[in-house]
């Protein structure tokens, strides 16, 4: 895929943290960026799925005699019908599947919406209405539908603990002991889920909506029962997942198996209803939070117990205690978790897994400790700034949250606020600050690449990465500009296809920092054989030099310390050297194998600080400014990066005073389970945010020293607005999203 912007010609290698507009922009305005959806074949068939009218029982009866007869329809499959599928191996992490469960493995139905058949027809108009049609008889039984886990009994494990915690607690000074609630959340992404399927004899190509197509690829070869040869994978552009495309849905099984039993191509996609119930969700989790202090504020215990809602057929562990065990120094800790079964679908990871609900609980909890304790939050949480990493012991590989809290109290202008609640106004609005600290942990997956210097000028970067919206096309365009200074008009990326070398995953923020070494590595062979073939081909001006004295800049080989224009173009020695182009491979070590990174505690670091308006006379409260700083390495892409930034900000938004799905508790159905009834933030919820990098490079990850960036903007955003909510209002909101309910018990008037 060639794409170009002659702007970087000449920037070389001040590309890396340039604010460089995306290579694929063009393509996405103009709508020639082909999404999965976008694809269509000759012959290709629809398919519809039908969904379980039901929350727990099995289905006694299917009767599809009306559908079968209707036009256009080419087959119906069920239960009684399917080929076999299979399960992925249990724990292996290279091939997962985001629902042990393989569609239609047996009668029994687990939560309302679950597949329970899938009509496939000439047209979708024709598939859909055949779908309607199926008359499916159930056998039900009582549901789990309960919202609230706190009736939960059963055994709790233990995630982090060390020393005393109890005794701790109970012998403190100053003790917050209090429970908070983050709901169920739903991915929206623009794009819904879709599969088309194309059987070429016993090979199949799937193209998806993924996160992750090497696993992809891998997983559906287990599930179909293929060599993974067998299978290939591609998704050429995302419209954003938020961690719900990361791995494989049932649908798409089910679209590979219909395209096999009817010889043609189908196309599967999921209406926005069915992105409620059969694509995951964050779950519902209920924590506990004991902290206890000294009078002068150092942390003597910390005990988080959380809870989360798992699905009946896959054990879902939320991590809500990620963060906890390094983010303050401690003595005493303890954090254990449970899940709860609960008739939904399965829930899956959800734009900061974890951590971002965990932090919730935190941080509302810090301040309600920094209030009791009559310390101002920001210095709370300086004055417990820990040394190493207390949960594991490792030394932090960088860490410089001491630098964004102090940063940002100065850009937001913390100085001015005044502790007493309903004490600032503005305009004849009350104001409430608030803050909250943040962090998320960084990792590097294992990937491989190439780098193909070509005889026609142009450099061919392959690897089976994705794009996912975050700018992954430009930020490695701009890794070959700054290696090899071609311009991007003659850089073709070619990522979001299994036949091409494996690739990263797009998940925990962690696709670029896996992405960088294999495509250095790979970039630096290739230039090596190049000033090889310099120095030994017949005609080169560089003839029996020493290659060590040779470098490629402005795609010249020349001197080193010469200008580029005393050279000549790289492409000139390709084809002096009779080759079509020289390829150069590269790979990126997981930091679980590498000796220099797996022993040292590696995470961002971000600071949240916000400002709400309050206008009792008329129940209107709104986000007016973020002000936030981040710690995330080294920027590769300033522009992407903060697009990455103010979105995940926005998100937080959402999170904090309007994001729940709500499920009918009969049936199990989301009563809002459509964008018009789901509330998110829109651009009228937007405040004015201000983005702050540190850019302090973690060289343990990478020779750039860039980490992730898209899950650290959301961390914080939401305890953060809680706090500011309580310093306008006197009222504590411990279950979010924040209703007018809730502010309606304000004692705080208008001026």
């Amino acid at each position: 895929m060639a794409m170009g912007m002659d702007a970087a010609g000449g920037l070389g290698k001040d590309i890396i943290g340039a604010a460089v507009s995306r290579i694929d922009g063009p393509l996405k305005t103009t709508g020639t960026a082909h999404y999965t959806a976008d694809f269509h074949f000759a012959s290709m068939a629809h398919a519809v799925p039908v969904q379980s009218t039901i929350a727990s029982g099995r289905i006694k009866r299917i009767d599809l005699s009306v559908a079968e007869k209707m036009p256009g329809v080419l087959l119906v499959l069920h239960y009684g019908n399917m080929d076999r599928l299979y399960r992925v191996v249990p724990n292996d992490f290279s091939a997962t599947t985001s629902e042990a469960r393989p569609p239609f493995e047996d009668e029994r139905i687990y939560h309302w919406g679950q597949f329970v058949a899938l009509v496939v027809g000439e047209t979708l108009e024709q598939a859909t209405a055949a779908a309607r049609a199926v008359t499916v008889e159930y056998e039900t039984k009582a549901a789990s539908l309960k919202p609230s886990l706190s009736d939960y009994q059963g055994k709790r494990k233990s995630v982090s603990k060390r020393g005393e915690v109890d005794k701790a607690f109970s012998n403190a000074a100053v003790k917050i002991d209090q429970n908070y609630i983050t709901p169920v959340e739903t991915h929206n992404p623009i794009e819904m889920h879709a599969t088309v399927a194309q059987w070429e004899g016993d090979k199949v190509t799937l193209y998806e909506t993924s996160q992750g197509v090497w696993n992809h690829r891998l997983a559906m070869a287990q599930v179909l029962g293929l060599p993974r040869e067998n299978v290939q994978v591609i998704t050429k552009f995302l419209g954003s997942g938020f961690g719900g495309k990361l791995f494989p849905w049932p649908h798409s099984a089910l679209a590979a198996v219909a395209a096999r039993r009817i010889q043609r191509p189908v196309k599967l996609s999921l209406s926005r209803k069915m992105m409620f119930t059969n694509v995951g969700h964050r779950p519902r989790c209920e924590q506990q939070i004991k902290i206890g202090a000294t009078a002068e504020g150092k942390l003597v215990a910390l005990r988080q117990d959380y809870l989360n809602h798992t699905s009946f057929i896959d054990d879902i562990d939320e991590g809500c205690g990620e963060a906890t065990p390094y983010l303050y120094s401690v003595p005493n800790l303890e954090v254990t978790s449970a899940l709860v079964q609960r008739n939904t679908g399965t829930p899956s990871p959800m734009r900061g897994p974890g951590a971002v609900p965990g932090l919730f609980a935190m941080e509302s909890a810090m301040d309600e400790l920094a209030i009791a304790l009559k310390i101002d939050p920001v210095e709370l949480r300086l004055r417990n700034e820990p040394v190493k990493d207390e949960g594991t012991g490792q030394e932090f590989s960088s860490r410089h949250l001491k630098e964004c809290l102090e940063t940002g109290k100065q850009k937001f202008g913390w100085e001015k606020r005044t502790a007493a609640v309903g004490s600032m106004r503005r305009d004849g609005k009350i104001l409430g600050w608030g803050m909250a600290a943040a962090s998320w942990g960084a990792y590097r997956f294992g990937a491989s690449a190439t780098v193909e210097l070509c005889a026609d000028g142009r450099v061919c970067v392959r690897s089976a990465t994705q794009d996912v919206g975050t700018g992954t096309y430009t930020v490695l365009a701009q890794v070959m500009h700054e290696k090899t200074g071609v311009p991007f008009d003659r850089i073709d990326v070619i990522i979001g296809d299994t036949n091409l070398p494996e690739g990263a995953m797009s998940g925990g923020s962690w696709a670029t920092a896996s992405a960088l070494p294999a495509i250095s590595g790979a970039a630096a062979n290739a230039i090596k054989t190049l000033m090889q073939m310099a120095v030994s081909t017949s005609g080169s001006a560089f003839l029996d030099k020493d290659p060590a004295t040779l470098e490629l800049s402005q795609g010249r080989v020349h001197v080193s310390g010469q200008s580029p224009s005393t050279g000549i173009p790289f492409e000139d020695v390709v084809k002096l050297a009779r080759l079509s182009g020289i390829t150069g491979e590269g790979k990126t070590i997981p930091t679980s194998d590498d000796p220099k990174a797996k022993d040292l505690s590696l995470h961002s670091y971000a600071a949240q600080f916000v400002e709400v308006e309050w206008e009792p006379e008329i129940a209107r409260l709104r986000v007016s400014r973020v002000v936030t700083v981040v710690d995330v390495g080294r920027i590769i892409n300033l522009k992407a990066a903060t697009n990455q930034i103010l979105g995940a900000v926005v998100m937080g938004i959402g999170m904090g005073l309007l994001e729940q799905t709500n499920y009918e508790q009969r049936t199990g159905q989301p009563i809002n389970g459509n964008m018009a009834d789901y509330l998110m933030a829109t651009c009228a919820d937007s405040p004015r945010i201000d983005v702050t990098f540190l850019n302090h490079p973690d060289l343990a990850l990478n020779e750039y020293g860039a980490r992730g960036v898209g899950e650290i903007g959301l961390a914080g955003v939401a305890p953060a607005i809680t706090a500011a909510v309580y310093h306008a209002t006197g009222v504590r909101v411990r279950q979010i999203p924040v209703r007018i309910e809730d502010l309606l018990k304000s004692d705080v008037r208008e001026a």
